[in-house]
């Protein structure tokens, strides 16, 4: 099975870009470690932001939770944000993707 976590929330708006700075970071680590099979993406609309994680190999989120620099942005996400955000997280079997 593989993991696929969706994660939405709104961060209060004095803090977006600070949130957005932090996410940001995670993205520079990955660029550095280069883990294999997965796939990850930051969107954002205003203060209104989405996380998308997809481990293609294992039904795990650990290659990206144990990162300094996320669990550095994970610290104070609810301080950030103007709800704790929702996480849709499951275990499925890719049957088929493209760009992934």
């Amino acid at each position: 099975m593989q993991r696929v976590t969706l994660v939405r929330y709104a961060a209060k708006p004095d803090r977006a870009d600070e949130n957005q700075a932090l996410s940001l970071e995670v993205f520079d680590e990955l660029k550095k470690v280069r883990p294999d099979n997965i796939a990850y993406a930051l969107f954002r609309d205003g203060v209104d932001f989405v996380h998308l994680f997809v481990n293609l190999r294992e039904d795990d989120a650990g290659v990206l939770t144990d990162l300094p620099t996320f669990q550095a942005f994970a610290k104070d996400v609810n301080d950030r944000s103007e709800a704790p955000p929702e996480a849709t997280r499951l275990s499925l079997k890719l049957l088929a993707s493209y760009g992934l």
